[in-house]
């Protein structure tokens, strides 16, 4: 980030304080100055997520418990941009705030951490907080046990169950430097990725003009193209939606998408694919597998 300049607008920057918030929040920063000489600052907001923990994400309600807080910051004028990952944005989102940036996206896929899928002996035991990950994972190896995991990455980092693995995303261990710690990489066609995930969200107040033109510079056409879709799967489901989830566009712009009935063995679950490279018609063809999903999973 460049020093500050009396004679130029300081943008403030709410972000999580977590490293890997406020490492993404601090490329944020430096793209921001780099494309319009705009000075930041960061302004560090804990969220419902950070605060509680110690309790499994299934616990609690909805999404938003890593995005409330920092957008508020944006909202009663504290800040002027929110930076989030995108996969924690519900797609409901606030009327007073406009997404004016989705950054390039990062690896989207997750990862193995302590052993490969095929490494691992009958019965092993994997952590990850993800309903997602846990009905992706039992699909493919029924035989696995799960336990909850929580914290920031080096806290997830520290907690591999004995001879057995966690799931994280490779995104996260990109913005830390993190990447040797990978056994394997997950096929994002099977392991099919949360909505948005890789991707960081920048948001502003509705009618900022200055604001908005700042953060025009540092959109990536294809990424919120891309995350847009995903998105458009998911609102189908609705931002509630307590079901494993995920959808990804890749660069050949082919969505997959993924649904289960339930986190438990032997819970129906369906992966779908489409070609979404139209952007007149992506989020309809997307809108349409989550209504086809939706029926499968259910039986009706």
């Amino acid at each position: 980030m460049s020093a500050k300049n009396s004679d130029a607008r300081t943008i403030r920057i709410a972000t999580r304080p977590s490293p890997q918030a406020r490492t993404q929040a601090g490329y944020v920063a430096e793209a921001i100055t780099a494309a319009t000489a705009l000075p930041c600052e960061l302004v560090f907001v804990e969220s419902t997520g950070d605060v509680r923990a110690e309790v499994p994400l299934h616990q609690m309600a909805g999404q938003g418990i890593f995005v409330k807080e920092v957008q508020r910051a944006v909202l009663d004028g504290r800040a002027d941009v929110a930076v989030h990952s995108a996969k924690d944005l519900p797609t409901e989102g606030d009327p007073g705030l406009v997404v004016g940036a989705w950054c390039a996206r990062r690896d989207a896929r997750d990862a193995l951490i302590g052993s490969t899928l095929s490494s691992l002996a009958s019965g092993s035991t994997v952590a990850t907080g993800s309903a997602r990950r846990r009905a992706q994972l039992r699909a493919a190896r029924p035989d696995l046990r799960f336990v909850e995991l929580r914290g920031n990455i080096g806290t997830r980092l520290e907690r591999i169950p004995e001879n057995g693995a966690i799931v994280m995303a490779v995104a996260a261990l990109e913005i830390l430097g993190l990447t040797e710690k990978v056994a394997e990489h997950l096929e994002p066609t099977v392991f099919v990725p949360m909505v948005g995930q890789g991707c960081v969200a920048v948001e502003h107040r509705f009618g900022d003009a200055a604001t908005r033109e700042a953060l025009v510079a540092i959109d990536h056409a294809p990424t919120r193209h891309a995350v847009e879709t995903e998105r458009a799967f998911l609102a189908v489901l609705g931002s509630g939606c307590s079901l494993p989830v995920g959808a990804h566009v890749d660069g050949a712009g082919t969505i997959t998408t993924f649904l289960a009935e339930a986190d438990s063995p032997g819970a129906r679950s369906v992966v779908m694919q489409a070609d979404v490279s139209d952007p007149d018609t992506a989020r309809l063809v997307a809108a349409e597998l989550a209504r086809v999903s939706r029926r499968e999973v259910s039986g009706r």
